[in-house]
């Protein structure tokens, strides 16, 4: 689905949305919903400093005069992995976009993001990963992290991680697999209008919170962070 295509079927009765080289910036109405600030990266773009602190800002912007959800929408390549971003703090950067859309989140804006193509690594944590409902999109390809990257951190061989791989989403790649361990919540249907789907969504939106350990425990796909976080919870709250 091209970006074009998603924002007809999104918002059948217009929107105000600019994309400056791949960043996505504006609004768009929702009927009975109000409006929804849109913000996002498209093109598979990378996310660097300079997008990162445009998209935070445009968040924080919007708290003190608009009342409705926050779509990100998301196709990108991973962090901008150059010098210059290393040097100014690019992580700090986009752990300062993640906790503003968690920061809008918890405090009557909630954050629905809406992947249609690739992302991975930290542009997909500081965006995607930060909303409260992650949607995915047919064709959609996330991963937090490739094989031969993670071959370099966990020191195993990729046939090994391909072979894990097979019976264990959390190495995997690919859309399938992340719904599986609760990263993405819903798919959707590429061929109903997605603006329907959006509604439904609304309608039914779950109240703010991190259920995706209970997701993956439940879809038998990463059955031990949700009752982990469960068991620090209860020690935490017994002190």
């Amino acid at each position: 689905m091209t970006l074009a295509d998603l924002l007809a079927s999104l918002f059948p009765n217009g929107h105000e949305i600019a994309n400056e080289g791949g960043l996505l910036l504006g609004s768009a109405p929702l009927g009975r919903n109000g409006k929804a600030l849109v913000i996002g990266v498209s093109g598979g773009i990378a996310l660097g400093v300079d997008e990162a602190i445009r998209l935070s800002g445009r968040v924080l912007s919007s708290l003190s005069s608009d009342t409705g959800p926050i779509i990100v929408i998301v196709d990108s390549d991973s962090q901008r992995m150059s010098k210059r971003d290393e040097l100014l703090g690019l992580s700090e950067f986009l752990s300062h976009l993640a906790k503003c859309l968690l920061y809008a989140d918890m405090n009557g804006r909630p954050t629905i993001g809406i992947l249609y193509g690739h992302t991975a690594a930290g542009a997909f944590l500081a965006t995607a990963l930060a909303t409260r409902v992650l949607v995915g999109l047919p064709g959609a390809e996330p991963a937090v992290m490739d094989l031969p990257s993670m071959s370099k951190v966990t020191k195993l061989s990729i046939d090994v991680l391909q072979e894990k791989a097979k019976s264990t989403p959390v190495f995997a790649p690919g859309l399938e697999n992340l719904a599986q361990t609760g990263a993405v919540h819903l798919l959707w249907n590429a061929n109903k209008a997605l603006a329907d789907q959006l509604d439904e969504l609304l309608r039914n939106l779950p109240d703010a919170g991190d259920r995706r350990g209970d997701l993956g425990y439940a879809r038998k796909g990463r059955l031990k962070a949700g009752p982990v976080a469960e068991r620090v919870h209860e020690l935490a709250v017994a002190r």
